[in-house]
């Protein structure tokens, strides 16, 4: 078992009010409003991933803020990578047409966040600087765009042979 890097004491705790803030944007993102009779919750990211563009923008930059306001008290670089690695996936799949609106209602990329930055501050976990997270994350990005254009060499040499 590790030693943790860094253990939050009672006094760190209670410097660190506005949390609390964090905790509740979130919750009105992802998880406020709850459907009657289940145990179904959702916010305003998958009502707001409705109006095109603009919701999805609105929903990113909520996400941004938030994280941006946890890296102002402290968080650790690999904290925010894969905070930041949450709300990009939330925006990708959100911004495709009507399949994203969907997963929209069950991708919860704050509320994982908020339990990312929970075990961060209270629990010591994701210290360090992140680099192994961040070198996945790039060579995931370069296989995708190297699909994208293959795929796409693909569909361009089929439709030229079907034209001619």
């Amino acid at each position: 078992m590790k030693p943790r890097t860094h253990t939050t004491t009672v006094s760190e705790q209670k410097q660190l009010p506005d949390l609390k803030w964090i905790d509740t944007m979130s919750n009105v993102m992802d998880s406020k409003f709850k459907v009657p009779g289940t145990n179904f919750r959702f916010g305003l990211d998958p009502i707001l991933g409705l109006l095109p563009g603009i919701g999805d923008a609105t929903s990113l930059a909520v996400s941004g803020v938030l994280i941006f306001y946890m890296a102002k008290y402290g968080a650790s670089r690999k904290l925010i990578i894969l905070m930041t690695g949450n709300v990009l996936l939330d925006a990708i799949i959100g911004s495709i047409p009507i399949l994203g609106n969907i997963i929209d209602f069950y991708n919860k990329a704050n509320v994982r966040n908020i339990k990312l930055m929970k075990a961060h501050y209270y629990e010591g976990k994701h210290q360090g600087s992140g680099k192994g997270i961040l070198t996945l994350m790039m060579i995931v990005i370069f296989v995708f765009m190297g699909l994208i254009m293959y795929g796409t060499w693909e569909l361009i040499s089929y439709l030229l042979h079907a034209i001619s």
